[in-house]
């Protein structure tokens, strides 16, 4: 195993996942570390959802990054990026959930993509703070991407009635954090959040990756 592994960091150094350089092992070099576009609390909440948070904003290194976790197959982003999730959550919204789910992708996306990326976000944020995760949606049909649609009121109607959830009784009387990758518009997790309420939820939190910059100036 130990042959494997300095085979492996031999050809595939570890490296910082946003500036790219070499590290001991994967993770945040002290030089992003220190200057990564910090966020925390996004808005005022959404529709559906009363408050939202992330660590980072989506610019520059940040969304280099993202995007090559999501479609160049780094899936080992999520560990740094969950860790980060995590701490941001204990800061922007402790005492405010007591379980956790994450906004599935649809089946034909996860066979394209093969991982659902905020499975893996929210599966490490439940590890780093001593939760479970549970499974309480499902994507009951394949959508365009959000990313490619103007304003919310495109994305909100693109995802509506996109979700379902899988067993009402997980989530009645819970708290629920919602742990997606990207905080845009909020569209999809307001969408998400609706779903979850009608299922009994009692309130809504979400949690991303990382959140547009305009997001805190709409609170949407």
């Amino acid at each position: 195993m130990k042959f494997f592994k300095a085979l492996s960091d031999l050809l595939f150094p570890p490296r910082c996942v946003f500036c790219r350089k070499r590290l001991e092992t994967q993770g945040l070099c002290p030089e992003c570390e220190a200057r990564l576009p910090r966020c925390g609390a996004v808005g005022s909440g959404g529709e559906f959802f009363s408050s939202a948070a992330a660590p980072l904003y989506y610019e520059g290194a940040v969304r280099a990054a993202v995007l090559r976790y999501k479609f160049k197959n780094r899936r080992g982003y999520a560990k740094t990026f969950s860790r980060l999730m995590a701490s941001c959550a204990g800061e922007e919204l402790a005492g405010r959930f007591d379980m956790i789910t994450w906004v599935p992708v649809s089946r034909q996306r996860l066979h394209k993509r093969g991982f659902d990326q905020s499975e893996l976000l929210a599966r490490g944020v439940a590890e780093n703070l001593g939760m479970e995760l549970t499974p309480a949606l499902r994507k009951r049909r394949h959508t365009g991407a959000n990313s490619a649609l103007d304003g919310r009121e495109a994305r909100a109607a693109n995802v509506l009635g996109a979700f379902e959830a899988r067993e009402p009784g997980l989530v009645r009387g819970r708290r629920v954090l919602l742990v997606d990758d990207i905080y845009t518009t909020g569209a999809t997790l307001s969408e998400c959040a609706r779903v979850l309420l009608i299922a009994g939820a009692e309130d809504v939190v979400c949690l991303t990756c990382a959140a547009a910059r305009h997001a805190n100036k709409k609170g949407k």
